[in-house]
C-alpha cells in the first residue's frame, strides 16, 4: 500500500507581548532560530508572519512529534525576543496597512501585479501535503476530494475578526483571499495532460511565471509528489492540526483505494461545491451543508459522522484513528472561531481574545 506521507506548513502570527498587535519581526525570529530551526522557518509575504514546516513524516504520530518539537522551539525563540506567536486565520484587530511586506523579488512582483489586493492579504493558513503515487492519480484524487473540502474546512474555521470588526463569518480569511486570482475550489480536470495544458497556457500568456501562482484550495503540487490542501485556517492547537492532517490523509487513502477497486465517485460542479464552501466559511461547524445526492441541507454534525464512516476502513491501516476521532471533540468544544467569539462575548475586550489565542497556541508545548 502507498504510504501517503504527510508534510505540514503552519503560518504563525508574530505578536508584540505588550500591545498584542502584530509586529514585523520575522527576521528577528529567523535569525535567532537559525542554529536549530534553519530548515524549518520561512519568510512569508508579510514580516509579521513566520511559516514553520515539518519534514516528510511517515505517519501522523511522526508529524505530531515533529510539530510539537518545532513549536516548542519557536515559542521559546519568540519569548526570548519579547514576542509571542499565535495561531488563528486573522489577527483580531491589526490592520494590514500597518504591516510591512517582506523585501524579496517574489513578493515585490506579487505586490506590483496586484497592489492592495496583495498588501491586504494578511491571513494565516495551514497547508498539508499528502504523498501521492503519481500525478495522474493525483488529478483523479483532486477531482473527488473537491467534494470534501468544505467538510474539512468547517473544522478549521478560526478567523471571525478583521481589522477590529466582528465579520459575521467563522472564517473571514477565505473571503480576504478570494480577491486573489486562481483561488477557490479547483475545476475538474480529465487528465494530467489537461491540467498541464492549462498551466502552460497561463505561463505562455504571461499570466503566471510558474505553477505555484495557482493558489487553489487544493492542488496537485507542481514540484513535489504530493497533493496540497490549502483551504484551512491556521488552528491553535497541535491536536487540531493533527486531526485535520489525519482526515486529509485518510480521505486521500480512501479515494485511492476506491480507484484501485474501480469504484467511481459522483462528480459535482464547482458551482455547487462552492455553495458548501460559502456556508462553511459563514457558519463553520454550525452550518447546514448541502447533500447534493439527496438535494437537501443537512446539519454539519451529521455530515461529519458520514465522513468519518466513509474513511473508517483506512484509518487503522494509517494508524490515525485517535487523531481522526478528535474531530468530534472539535464539534463539541467549538472551532477556534467559536472559542474566540466566546471570549469576546464574555469580556467585550478584543485584546483578551488575542491573549486567549496565544495561550491556546502555547499550551500544547509549555
Amino acid at each position: 500500500m502507498h504510504k501517503f506521507t504527510i508534510g505540514i506548513e503552519e503560518e504563525y502570527q508574530i505578536i508584540d507581548a505588550e500591545s498584542r498587535d502584530l509586529v514585523s519581526h520575522v527576521s528577528k525570529i529567523i535569525e535567532s532560530g537559525k542554529a536549530i530551526l534553519s530548515e524549518n522557518l520561512k519568510h512569508e509575504m508579510h514580516e509579521s508572519m513566520v511559516e514553520m514546516e515539518t519534514g516528510i513524516c511517515q505517519n501522523i504520530q511522526h508529524a505530531r512529534e515533529e510539530l510539537t518539537g518545532l513549536r516548542r522551539q519557536l515559542v521559546k525563540i519568540a519569548h526570548d525576543q519579547g514576542l509571542r506567536v499565535s495561531g488563528g486565520g486573522t489577527h483580531p484587530f491589526s490592520h494590514w496597512k500597518d504591516n510591512v511586506i517582506t523585501k524579496a523579488e517574489r513578493y515585490n512582483k506579487i505586490v506590483n501585479d496586484m497592489g492592495d489586493v496583495a498588501r491586504s492579504n494578511l491571513i494565516f493558513g495551514l497547508h498539508v501535503h499528502i504523498g501521492i503515487p503519481d500525478r495522474e492519480e493525483g488529478i483523479r484524487i483532486q477531482n473527488v476530494m473537491r467534494y470534501f473540502l468544505p467538510h474539512v474546512y468547517a473544522l478549521s474555521t478560526n478567523s471571525p475578526f478583521w481589522v477590529g470588526r466582528l465579520t459575521g463569518f467563522k472564517s473571514y480569511r477565505q473571503e480576504v483571499f478570494a480577491k486573489f486570482p486562481r483561488t477557490g475550489i479547483p475545476s475538474y480536470f480529465g487528465s494530467v495532460a489537461e491540467f498541464d495544458a492549462y498551466v502552460n497556457l497561463m505561463i505562455k500568456t504571461g499570466t503566471i511565471d510558474n505553477a505555484k501562482k495557482i493558489w487553489w484550495d487544493l492542488r496537485v503540487h507542481p514540484f513535489y509528489p504530493t497533493i496540497e490542501f490549502r483551504i484551512c485556517d491556521m488552528p491553535f492547537t497541535i491536536d487540531e492540526t493533527t486531526c485535520l492532517a489525519a482526515i486529509m490523509q485518510s480521505l486521500v487513502a480512501k479515494i485511492y483505494k476506491m480507484h484501485q477497486q474501480n469504484i467511481s465517485f459522483r462528480s459535482y460542479r464547482r458551482l455547487l461545491l462552492s455553495e458548501n464552501k460559502w456556508r462553511a466559511s459563514k457558519d463553520g461547524i454550525h452550518a447546514d451543508l448541502i447533500d447534493f445526492g439527496k438535494e437537501t441541507s443537512v446539519p454539519y454534525a451529521i455530515l461529519l459522522d458520514e465522513l468519518l464512516e466513509f474513511i473508517d476502513d483506512v484509518v487503522d491501516g494509517l494508524g490515525c484513528r485517535k487523531e481522526v476521532e478528535y474531530a468530534r471533540q472539535i464539534v463539541k468544544m467549538g472551532t477556534g472561531a467559536d472559542r474566540q467569539l466566546m471570549v469576546f462575548n464574555e469580556t467585550g475586550d478584543i485584546k483578551k481574545v488575542v491573549d486567549y489565542m496565544i495561550c491556546e497556541t502555547e499550551k500544547s508545548v509549555l
